[in-house]
């Protein structure tokens, strides 16, 4: 599906040059390019960055992290704006920072998802300095000219860069920031798994030695599934969940490998435990074939006499989705909002 908001800014990626750089996030999987190797890309997800790096472009990933770009050193940034508003303001306001005097920010979006608000607070950051590009009445693309400094104080980005304690309960405390889906709570589908797990548990012939966490977040589920003992492996696509994981280990003195990876692609050897809170929203459209991904991966990675423990909404026709790939699905549990699926002998 062609992005319209993306397609405003592929003229401006194509002819950028000097020290240029394009911000892409989740909207922008399979919206691609010709590479122009004047532009370095930063994404913070992980199956992205694989695209971009096989198509040849040069690509970092991390949490839009621009700690490595000094005061006035860049000449364009180009970005087609995020869902999340902490995100969009960190870039704007690391922008009015690295640019340049008179470098420029190019940033697109579609209406319905706050653009028009976004470049009036960014045109005034930038001392008004912004031409206007329409595609449409609902696309707009605003390229604005940094003043060197910025006009008015910086946008509001929920402290995008800092790490806090958002939770606890009788196990833990989390760590979190903006950045990572549900960063400021604890999942409601997560805790209940947790409630519920002895469902799973009972069903395993012994205490698991190992464990996978598929989408991991923050790390709640693996936290709580620590005191099994078993070995744990944690992945997500995202780079603030992984960092975040590993702080919440690191800090709770648990051992435990968090390693990126797109839907737990690349994830080596068989697990009799894997836990799972699969998401079904992909940056502003729900992506179906994200808990097919999920699934698929769970079945390659469980052991033949191990559990898959899924926890989705219940609209979610998971016990569908999953019958060409295991044997045995059971709705175990479920409540008003959330349904527990434990999946076994994966074919």
């Amino acid at each position: 599906m062609i992005d319209k908001a993306f397609n405003l800014l592929k003229p401006e990626l194509d002819n950028a040059s000097g020290t240029a750089l394009w911000i892409a996030d989740e909207n922008l999987l399979n919206q691609m390019n010709r590479v122009n190797t004047e532009v370095t890309v930063i994404t913070n997800r992980f199956d992205l960055r694989q695209q971009l790096d096989d198509a040849g472009w040069q690509a970092t990933f991390s949490d839009f992290d621009f700690t490595g770009y000094n005061d006035h050193s860049v000449d364009k940034i180009l970005y087609r704006i995020s869902k999340e508003k902490p995100v969009v303001h960190h870039v704007i306001n690391q922008a009015i920072r690295i640019l340049k005097p008179g470098g420029q920010l190019c940033i697109s979006g579609l209406k319905n998802e706050g653009i028009k608000t976004y470049l009036d607070k960014a045109k005034k950051l930038f001392a008004g300095q912004m031409e206007m590009v329409k595609a449409d009445k609902n696309t707009w693309m605003g390229i604005l000219s940094s003043p060197g400094a910025a006009d008015t104080e910086l946008l509001e980005d929920q402290h995008y860069t800092e790490l806090r304690e958002v939770a606890n309960d009788d196990n833990y405390s989390y760590i979190s920031k903006p950045g990572v889906y549900g960063w400021n709570k604890i999942d409601k589908g997560s805790a209940y798994l947790i409630e519920e797990l002895n469902l799973f548990l009972e069903r395993l012939p012994n205490a698991p030695e190992s464990i996978l966490d598929l989408g991991c977040g923050y790390g709640y589920l693996s936290l709580n599934c620590a005191s099994l003992g078993g070995k744990i492996t944690a992945t997500d696509n995202n780079a603030a969940a992984v960092r975040l994981c590993q702080e919440n280990f690191d800090r709770q003195g648990i051992e435990a490998e968090v390693i990126a990876a797109d839907c737990g692609d690349g994830i080596q050897g068989k697990f009799p435990l894997i836990i799972c809170n699969p998401p079904f929203h992909q940056g502003f459209s729900t992506q179906g074939d994200l808990t097919d991904r999920f699934l698929n991966t769970a079945r390659r990675r469980l052991q033949a006499n191990g559990v898959a423990c899924f926890v989705v909404n219940l609209h979610i026709p998971l016990e569908r989705k999953a019958l060409n790939m295991f044997d045995s699905i059971e709705t175990v549990a479920a409540n008003g909002s959330f349904k527990l699926v434990l999946l076994a002998q994966p074919q």
